[in-house]
């Protein structure tokens, strides 16, 4: 087993650290993009409230019904313009978190095997005589730990999956007229 209870202190708190980082790497671009599509929101909002006004005025403006509704029909093709630019631009950002999210899963993925496979492999180079039961029980532990891992990063990525299937969906809801 371990030499001494500080080198299995050691490995436990490296792998607490490394999942520590992850969730505050994935805090961190969660946050980005939230604020990313908060601002692609307010710009949607405010160029939906002047297209709307600006339509408003013309359609007052005009002199008779049919002057109205050409009016109304000129300001149809930009706002669908408009959408169709805002689902561009909102599956940019989508994309860029899930490419960030997928990034930082893998590279904790990576760095838990490698700081497991030290872990594991010391735990079975200092095995004394009569505790092999006791490394069994500690490579179960570690087996699970690790699995956990898998199917937390699993669970991500179809919510990152779910995520843009909607989107694809309500985007394609909103395509211009070809």
């Amino acid at each position: 087993m371990f030499t001494s209870p500080e080198q299995f202190a050691n490995a436990t708190k490296t792998l607490f650290d490394l999942q520590m980082q992850t969730f505050e790497a994935l805090a961190n671009k969660t946050v980005k993009g939230v604020e990313q599509v908060v601002a692609l929101n307010m710009n949607a909002a405010k160029s939906s409230m002047e297209g709307s006004l600006a339509a408003g005025q013309e359609m007052a403006r005009a002199g008779d019904p049919k002057a109205a509704i050409a009016a109304l029909h000129a300001r149809m093709q930009p706002g669908v313009q408009g959408a169709a630019e805002y689902r561009e631009q909102l599956k940019t950002i989508i994309d860029e978190m899930h490419n960030e999210f997928r990034q930082a899963a893998d590279t904790h993925v990576a760095e838990a095997k490698s700081t497991l496979s030290a872990l594991i492999y010391d735990v079975t180079q200092n095995v004394k005589p009569g505790s092999e039961n006791a490394v069994e029980i500690i490579k179960t532990a570690i087996d699970n730990a690790f699995k956990g891992y898998e199917q937390v990063t699993q669970a991500t990525r179809q919510a990152v999956q779910t995520v843009e299937a909607q989107i694809a969906k309500a985007s394609s809801m909103v395509q211009p007229a070809q």
